[in-house]
C-alpha cells in the first residue's frame, strides 16, 4: 500500500544541510524543511547573520545548528560536512544555495570576478555535493541533493542584466545536476535543481528594481515571486514524495521561461 500523503512529505529524522542559509531564499527553504520535521545545519560566510537565524529557528522549536564557511574552500566544506555529521548524526538532504554574482559587459568583465563567481556558484556546489555525497553513500540510506540554479541558466535577455559568470555558473550547475543524478541514482541519491525566477533577496533586488515593471507587463504570472513560493518545491524534492524524480531542473518563475 502506498504511503499516506503526510508520510510522503514528512522529513522527521532527516538532517538537512543548507548553504547560504542565513538570509533570503536560503532561510525560506530551510524553514520549509524544518517545518516538515528536518534537523538543520545552516552554512554561511558571515557569523552575524547566521547566528541570528539559528537563534530565531531555535526559538521556534526547530533543531538548528550553524557553521561559518566558504563553499569554494575545500577545507571549509569538509569541516562543515564533518560538523553536520558530528552534531546532527548524518546528512540526508543538501541544499546547494550559496551564490554570488558580478555584473559587467563581457568585454569589461574582470577575470578575477568571473573566477570568483564560478568558484562559489559552480565549484562550491560540486565540492559540497561531493563531500555530502560521500556521507550519503557511506550511510547507505540514500539522500537528496537540491541545487539552486536560476532561470539565467536557461535563458538570457538582450536587455540584461549582463552577468556572464553568473549565467555560465548556473547553466553549468544544471549540467552538473544531471551528471550527479546519473552517477549516483543507482546508489540511492537523487539530485535535482530548482531554477528560481525573480525573488526578492540581497543578490537580486538591484536587478528587480530595474525589471519589475517589465515582469509585471510580460510575465505569465505578472509579478515577482512572493516569499514562501519556494518552500513547497524544496520540501517535495527533499522528501519521499519525489522518490522517482531525479536529474530535473524545475523553474519557479511565474511562467517567464515558457
Amino acid at each position: 500500500m502506498a504511503k499516506h500523503i503526510k508520510e510522503l512529505f514528512d522529513l522527521t529524522g532527516k538532517t538537512a544541510l543548507v548553504t547560504g542559509g542565513s538570509r533570503g531564499i536560503g532561510v525560506e527553504m530551510a524553514e520549509g524543511l524544518a517545518e516538515a520535521g528536518a534537523r538543520l545545519m545552516l552554512c554561511a560566510r558571515r557569523a552575524e547573520w547566521l547566528d541570528e537565524t539559528v537563534a530565531e529557528f531555535r526559538g521556534r522549536g526547530f533543531t538548528a545548528e550553524g557553521a561559518v564557511g566558504d563553499v569554494s574552500n575545500p577545507e571549509d566544506v569538509e569541516r562543515i560536512v564533518r560538523e553536520t555529521v558530528e552534531k546532527l548524526g548524518g546528512v540526508d538532504i543538501l541544499v546547494n544555495n550559496a551564490g554570488i554574482s558580478w555584473g559587467a559587459m563581457p568585454e569589461e568583465m574582470p577575470l578575477d570576478k568571473w573566477q570568483k563567481v564560478l568558484d562559489v556558484n559552480l565549484t562550491g556546489c560540486f565540492l559540497m555535493a561531493q563531500a555530502a555525497g560521500r556521507v550519503m553513500l557511506a550511510q547507505g540510506r540514500g539522500g537528496s541533493i537540491i541545487n539552486i540554479a536560476s532561470i539565467s541558466g536557461l535563458t538570457s535577455s538582450a536587455n540584461g542584466p549582463f552577468y556572464a559568470g553568473y549565467v555560465a555558473s548556473k547553466a553549468g550547475l544544471i549540467g552538473l545536476t544531471r551528471e550527479l543524478a546519473a552517477s549516483w541514482g543507482r546508489r540511492g541519491i537523487r539530485v535535482n535543481a530548482i531554477a528560481p525566477g525573480f525573488f526578492h533577496s540581497r543578490l537580486a533586488d538591484a536587478v528587480i528594481d530595474i525589471y519589475e515593471r517589465s515582469i509585471q507587463e510580460t510575465n505569465v504570472i505578472p509579478r515577482v515571486g512572493n516569499e514562501g513560493e519556494l518552500k513547497g518545491l524544496t520540501v517535495f524534492l527533499a522528501s519521499d514524495a519525489a522518490s522517482y524524480v531525479t536529474g530535473q531542473t524545475i523553474a519557479v518563475d511565474g511562467g517567464m521561461t515558457v
